[in-house]
């Protein structure tokens, strides 16, 4: 939140629309068990704006991740959710293609753990629409990153960990 990389985010955090779950799942199954279950939270309860699906014991491998994306978009189909929700991902070692493992920009998803972040689409059309400048928002957030640094944003990661 300290630097607003998602001009969306701070609104639903303090009307408290947000929801964490931590999922104890171990493998890939189990985390799409519990992928469905936070789905139908989300249709059953639309106070809940958006969810994040916390995973720490399944797919550390970012690749593995990765791969994992093609599965969530099916079950979003197989559930007749597509175009309702969206799935954004976040990762310990989150790589953008075309960029170099260690460059800053990865920084804007990385996370202490993997993550599965849910949002209803509508909402962030809204969002979207309401931005008086979204096109601007990935460049200011590399601009944004790059001026923090990697050792920085290594060390505040790393202090998500260790709290």
């Amino acid at each position: 939140m300290a630097f607003n990389l998602c001009p969306f985010a701070k609104r639903e955090l303090d009307r408290g629309s947000v929801a964490f779950t931590l999922s104890d799942a171990d493998d890939e199954e189990a985390l799409l068990t519990d992928l469905a279950q936070e789905l139908q939270r989300l249709e059953d309860c639309p106070e809940a704006e958006t969810v994040f699906i916390v995973h720490p014991k399944v797919l550390n491998d970012f690749y593995d991740f990765n791969d994992f994306l093609g599965r969530c978009d099916a079950l979003l189909k197989q559930m007749k959710l597509e175009g309702i929700y969206q799935i954004a991902s976040f990762h310990p070692h989150y790589q953008f293609a075309g960029t170099e493992l260690d460059d800053a920009e990865n920084y804007s998803n990385r996370s202490p753990y993997p993550m599965l972040h849910l949002l209803r689409e509508e909402s962030v059309e809204r969002a979207i629409a309401g931005h008086p400048d979204i096109a601007s928002v990935p460049a200011d957030n590399i601009r944004t990153l790059n001026r923090l640094g990697r050792e920085r944003l290594q060390s505040l990661l790393q202090s998500c960990v260790d709290e």
